[in-house]
């Protein structure tokens, strides 16, 4: 039962990494860009997009590793 857990982490891990991977790839980020000056409460949405997406993936991640299987 402990190495199906374990895999099962790994597999989620894997999955999470190749999201992380295409929310940060050009072609999608690139679509933040595609307004120009967009801003959101007097803030570029770039960054505000790079900031909540990196904040997302951490609490993805801390979520994974801190729960337990009984």
């Amino acid at each position: 039962m402990k190495r199906r857990h374990e895999a099962l982490l790994a597999q989620r891990l894997w999955a999470l990494f190749g999201v992380g991977w295409l929310l940060f790839s050009f072609p999608l980020l690139r679509l933040w860009l595609a307004d120009g000056a967009a801003v959101w409460l007097g803030l570029p949405l770039l960054p505000l997009a790079l900031f909540a997406a990196w904040a997302a993936l951490v609490a993805l991640l801390a979520l994974l590793l801190e729960t337990r299987q009984t």
